[in-house]
């Protein structure tokens, strides 16, 4: 089922796009929620420790992949919105190939270095056998990984975010199941909960290839349409490099600041690894409310419908500022409740930790709203450039900052940081916004 969107109810559209993507994403966090939640309790914390110190690494690689099906969507929904079937399925074409060859390649330098990249982020010795088997299996699964998002991106492009989502929901239901049976029953510890995600991820992925090749007859491709065009290859390259290059970058962030937890020791890292797992559950709206924007903004950009985009972006930034109003209290008054989900009442140390974070992030989370709300604008506006330089200089600086304020401030120290980089993040943003809003306003006056 598509959706064109450059006509009808805009605040309509863009709620009934985000929620099948809110619901699913929620879904895909507990891939690695569920891994936690059981580590802890039927593993110990020292497990617990080694899934959070791999989870950066592995976020980092698999959230470049993302990156790149980002991309190639914005250039699909410019196209979807121009009603160019043709060229939408030699972009499609495109980014498959070139980017199954390039997931292939990375799955294999990844596997290799794993076990140095975790020295370099100073984990604890201990749990560096754990963490390297968890990513080597998860870095096996990259491919299906891949397959899934670009899927997933082909059919969001064309106004269809429900589809994949049930998807996911049902290999995440899967997911779910398997990480009982390989950790709780066969003992396999956090080997078990890499395998059953990669056995999740390979469901979903051919779910997707299932229906789009029964369902969708215009992505039905003949021999002949599988290939790569060059004169599309170029565009290509610059919108998923450019995009992968800000997912890579959000996360090697996060790997480092993982790095100035792991000194802290074994509580903190385990404390870390909960919080971090309530941070996506926290953002994941205000990212599916811009992409939401991001799909909407390049199909009416696509079709010239100008007004349509100025009218968006005031709706997505209203709807990212309510969702924030109903998420602060169940954070800050749920925080210690939360983090025994994933924490045992003898982990008292962790949960306290958790609580110290969670309370004054509560208060924070406004401010990503308002950061992923620009980052939907520029995507769909097609200037991916402004995300990944905004994405740089707020990850540099909460890197500082963590580095600064974790050995003196602990858990909390990183709460601030966090604070500090969304701030420098706006001033980047909001300037660069006003830009655009001028020759937004030019193109409509026409």
């Amino acid at each position: 089922m598509t959706n064109d969107m450059t006509s009808g109810n805009i605040p309509k559209q863009l709620v009934k796009f985000a929620i099948p993507m809110v619901l699913g994403n929620m879904f895909q966090l507990t891939y690695n929620a569920v891994d936690s939640i059981i580590v802890g309790h039927f593993v110990g914390t020292s497990s617990l420790a080694a899934v959070g110190a791999a989870n950066p690494i592995m976020n980092i690689v698999i959230f470049f992949i993302v990156g790149i099906c980002m991309g190639t969507s914005v250039l699909m929904s410019e196209y979807f919105g121009e009603g160019n079937i043709k060229k939408l399925k030699r972009e499609i074409s495109t980014s498959m190939i070139v980017g199954l060859g390039f997931t292939i390649i990375m799955s294999i330098i990844c596997f290799f270095l794993s076990k140095n990249i975790l020295l370099i982020t100073q984990t604890p010795i201990e749990i560096v056998p754990e963490a390297n088997l968890y990513l080597r299996t998860i870095f096996c699964g990259l491919i299906f990984t891949f397959l899934y998002n670009i899927y997933s991106a082909t059919l969001r492009s064309m106004g269809d975010s429900k589809t994949p989502i049930l998807f996911l929901i049902f290999s995440s239901i899967l997911n779910a199941i398997l990480a009982v049976i390989f950790v709780v029953v066969l003992k396999l510890g956090v080997l078990g909960t890499a395998i059953a995600t990669v056995i999740s991820q390979a469901v979903s992925s051919i779910l997707c290839i299932i229906y789009v090749y029964k369902k969708i007859p215009i992505l039905r491709f003949s021999k002949s349409e599988i290939t790569v065009d060059t004169s599309l290859l170029k565009n290509t390259i610059n919108y998923s490099w450019v995009t992968a290059l800000q997912q890579t970058c959000l996360y090697i962030g996060k790997l480092l600041v993982q790095g100035s937890v792991n000194p802290l020791g074994v509580n903190s890292i385990a404390a870390f690894n909960a919080v971090t797992r309530i941070d996506d559950f926290a953002l994941n709206p205000e990212q599916s409310i811009s992409s939401a924007m991001t799909t909407f903004i390049a199909q009416n950009r696509g079709g010239e419908k100008f007004d349509r985009i100025k009218k968006a972006f005031h709706y997505g930034m209203l709807i990212e500022v309510i969702y924030w109003l109903i998420l602060i209290a169940p954070v800050y008054l749920g925080a210690r409740s939360v983090m025994q989900l994933f924490v045992p009442d003898s982990g008292a140390q962790v949960i306290h930790l958790g609580v110290i974070y969670l309370e004054s992030m509560a208060f924070f989370y406004i401010l990503p709203g308002l950061t992923n709300g620009l980052q939907g604008y520029f995507r769909g506006m097609g200037d991916l450039k402004i995300t990944l330089i905004s994405t740089f200089v707020q990850i540099l600086s909460r890197v500082i900052l963590s580095y600064i304020l974790a050995p003196r401030y602990g858990i909390a120290g990183i709460a601030f940081s966090c604070l500090f980089g969304w701030i420098v993040m706006l001033s980047y943003e909001v300037p660069a916004y006003l830009k655009y809003r001028k020759k937004l306003l030019f193109l409509i006056t026409a």
